[in-house]
């Protein structure tokens, strides 16, 4: 089914490739990361835990807050069971500098940041024989509480906590309701959740599916193993393509240098200059290419499949276990009945048939409506259906045309996603990919170049989240490979691509561990990658004695092209 030339890729292309290093993060932290250079003492070690701040008003329960705790003071039972709950009490004076004037024995004292330091804070609380204490944050992030540089050694034994303005404002409003009490703990979280595992199958799914994507929708090429048992019926022009009419961007050397010296330029713009303006723009450019990926999807499986899905189903099953002629003959007079397709002229297209356009408006509305909800807590379903076509079709449209190009594109991608990670906080004192990527100057917004899944057993909630260019350029490589093994008729364990989806699978795992022992910061996920799919490849290769055969694929005609010209 003919389907309109895709004008917008080669944007869509550059776009996905200058966001390409989007790292994955374990959720969405807001946390300020700045005691690197606090002092480290005996009462002052703690690691920091996040804090449920359960609430109740004259005994109905009220809301659970989210806190952080203190680097210093009492750490908090992971149980909920095993805390108690305690009334609250509003410091007076609120910033807790000086004695309090109302009563803080056996209760937690709530405080407003600023005049003193976070101990005097505490310590002074405890002096009032306070439980606990909770220091309102200036504005809506959670703020680690740390040690003065100078400080002496401080004996503190009560839990502090620091929670957001929004959190503080909440229990101000619940005090002036009635009598408010508080239970303080800090559940655990998973060591593996559930998200993380639906997160890898998507990303290694996505990988084989673009993969043998042009294969699995070739619905010419399927029918020609079924010349032996049915007459020969005419190609229907409008139901698939042929492989002249794609459209195929090979990327060069240079190209692939370009790519990631623009890429580095457009993060950093997007370091400085990103606002929710910018951040539209950008939901704009990925509903547009969401729109093309799906309409070209949806298009290929109705190329494949034209009539009945189940029909064209078993009519494979039932050649490969049965080669049942008249199954075949039967399927292809009913396929011959509907071959009459109305055409529509559009504007800058051309003619294209009328279910090609019922397609397209349908994922205008689709896109449409993911943009206007992409608040729900439903929405990442949509971003990932969107963002999963959109890769699928780029990389039928981008190809490596060999192994030379895909060593350097990978290599400069490799040192691409570790500099901005772990190195760019030397320059600009925050690493600029997790900025970027954690949307922290667009409001808390992420950008919605990469897939995401909320975590199910965390109670923390948040996402799991894999950039677009860890995708795309490990799926550029395995792609090509595809490409090698089909060209070279090899099997699946003597080829290169089932060991190099394998790589990816495995460099993904790796990411997610290091995620974890790096305590949720944000990993380059092409650190683990690219040694794992491309330096698998490589010494594959070596150890087959094929490299020399694996660097000159592209360059030298394939074993099909030779019986061709023999033919």
């Amino acid at each position: 089914m003919a389907s309109p030339p895709p004008i917008l890729l080669p944007l869509l292309l550059l776009l996905l490739l200058l966001l390409a290093g989007a790292p994955p993060l374990a959720a969405a932290s807001d946390t300020s990361y700045d005691d690197k250079d606090a002092p480290s003492s005996a009462s002052c070690r703690n690691d920091f835990q996040l804090v449920k701040v359960k609430s109740w008003v004259d005994g109905s329960k009220g809301k659970t807050l989210n806190g952080l705790s203190a680097r210093f003071g009492a750490l908090l039972p992971s149980d909920a069971e095993k805390g108690v709950k305690l009334p609250l009490v509003l410091s007076s004076p609120a910033n807790c500098c000086s004695n309090s004037s109302t009563e803080l024995k056996g209760s937690i004292a709530l405080a407003t940041r600023g005049d003193c330091d976070f101990t005097a804070k505490a310590e002074i609380a405890q002096l009032g024989s306070a439980a606990g204490l909770l220091v309102i944050n200036d504005d809506d992030e959670l703020f680690e509480m740390v040690c003065p540089k100078n400080g002496t050694a401080i004996n503190i034994s009560i839990p502090v906590i620091m929670i957001t303005k929004s959190a503080g404002s909440t229990l101000k409003s619940m005090l002036v309701d009635g009598r408010v009490e508080i239970l303080l703990h800090s559940p655990d979280r998973p060591l593996v959740d559930f998200s993380v595992v639906f997160l890898w199958m998507m990303a290694v799914g996505t990988i084989v599916c673009a993969s043998l994507w042009s294969d699995f929708t070739a619905a010419e090429q399927t029918d020609e193993r079924y010349n032996e048992l049915s007459p020969k019926v005419p190609t229907d022009a409008g139901i698939a393509k042929d492989d002249s009419e794609k459209e195929v961007l090979d990327i060069s050397v240079t190209g692939a240098v370009c790519f990631v010296i623009t890429a580095s330029i457009f993060l950093v713009l997007l370091y400085f200059f990103m606002s929710s303006w910018v951040l539209w723009v950008l939901i704009v450019l990925f509903c547009i290419g969401g729109i093309e990926g799906m309409h070209s999807i949806i298009l290929g499986l109705i190329s494949r499949y034209p009539l009945n899905p189940l029909v064209s189903i078993l009519k494979d099953v039932k050649f490969l276990f049965v080669r049942h002629a008249y199954f075949v003959k039967s399927y292809e007079s009913r396929k011959s009945r509907n071959r009459s397709q109305k055409m529509v002229s559009m504007p800058l297209i051309g003619e294209v048939s009328w279910i090609s356009v019922i397609v397209l408006l349908l994922c205008m509305a689709f896109a449409i409506f993911w943009a206007v909800n992409q608040e729900a807590s439903w929405a990442w379903i949509g971003q990932d259906i969107l963002g999963i076509c959109m890769m699928i079709t780029v990389l039928q449209i981008a190809r490596l045309p060999n192994i030379k190009v895909a060593s350097v594109l990978l290599c400069c991608a490799f040192l691409y996603d570790i500099f901005w990670v772990f190195l760019s906080p030397l320059l600009f004192k925050e690493s600029v990919m997790v900025v970027v990527a954690r949307g922290d100057n667009s409001g808390g917004a992420s950008i919605p170049m990469l897939l995401r899944v909320p975590r199910v057993f965390d109670p923390w909630g948040g996402y799991d989240m894999i950039g677009f260019g860890d995708i795309l350029f490990p799926g550029l490589l395995v792609s090509l490979l595809c490409r090698f093994d089909k060209d070279n008729k090899r099997g699946l364990l003597n080829g290169y691509f089932l060991w190099s989806t394998v790589g990816y699978g495995v460099g993904l795992c790796l990411t997610y561990l290091g995620l974890y022992l790096m305590n949720g910061h944000g990993q380059p996920a092409l650190l683990y990658l690219v040694p794992c799919t491309l330096g698998l490849s490589i010494v594959l290769a070596l150890t087959r004695r094929e490299l020399k055969h694996l660097l000159n694929y592209g360059n030298e005609p394939s074993p099909s092209d030779d019986h061709a010209e023999e033919a």
